[in-house]
């Protein structure tokens, strides 16, 4: 029973703390018009949740906490086709971004399937930890190429990382392989970079403020 809880306790721990990350994302978004999730993030999220809901549910819970990921996906999605064509049309037209989002929203299906079946993993545990993974290395990159916190904010990477670690512990708990204790790892290690980069360019950014002020 106590193990039991112990599960419960890190299955809503990280279904709660991605969600309150979703909604600090669209929330940033929506304030600053600029999308705040990169566009291989949200289509592997978005085709990890359209499958592990209606394709393989699991229990109960964690099917309304994965369809609620996927709803809260699919508004940060709208935010992608809406704010993203202004920031890509240096290189991509509107028509030829959507076409390249499309093209990636299949091979995200076709890749998670491929691992489902390649590792009999019809949880989705693999797939899951190996995009968490990559969403922390997107964040990153992405803070680091528009310079400043458009669509990103301490709460969002704070918020992520304390969900990663909820899974983090469940998972080296009760589920535990060598491949998943290393992507559990390396999802923290990025997540708190992301973390102190962010912090960093809130410095960086309040500095120049007053330096203006000033002059």
């Amino acid at each position: 029973m106590a193990q039991l809880d112990i599960l419960l306790i890190c299955q809503i721990g990280m279904g709660l703390f991605w969600i309150i990350t979703y909604i600090l994302v669209i929330y940033k978004g929506w304030k600053d018009k600029k999308y705040g999730m990169p566009m291989v993030a949200i289509c592997a999220n978005i085709a990890w949740e359209f499958i592990f809901t209606f394709l393989y549910p699991q229990n109960d819970l964690q099917r309304l906490i994965t369809l609620t990921w996927l709803i809260l996906d699919i508004v940060i999605l709208m935010q992608f086709l809406r704010f993203a064509p202004p920031e890509y049309r240096r290189i991509l037209s509107k028509k030829l971004l959507y076409a390249s989002f499309l093209v990636t929203l299949i091979f995200s299906m076709l890749m998670i399937f491929g691992i489902i079946h390649q590792f009999q993993d019809f949880e989705g545990k693999y797939a899951a930890f190996l995009q968490n993974l990559m969403m922390s290395g997107l964040f990153i990159g992405l803070l680091l190429r528009r310079g400043n916190l458009d669509g990103q904010s301490m709460g969002i990477a704070v918020c992520k990382m304390i969900g990663t670690l909820f899974a983090a512990v469940g998972f080296y708990l009760y589920f535990r392989t060598p491949f998943m204790t290393i992507i559990s790892m390396a999802t923290l290690f990025y997540d708190c970079l992301y973390i102190l980069l962010i912090y960093q360019m809130k410095r960086k950014l309040v500095a120049k403020e007053g330096l203006f002020s000033k002059s």
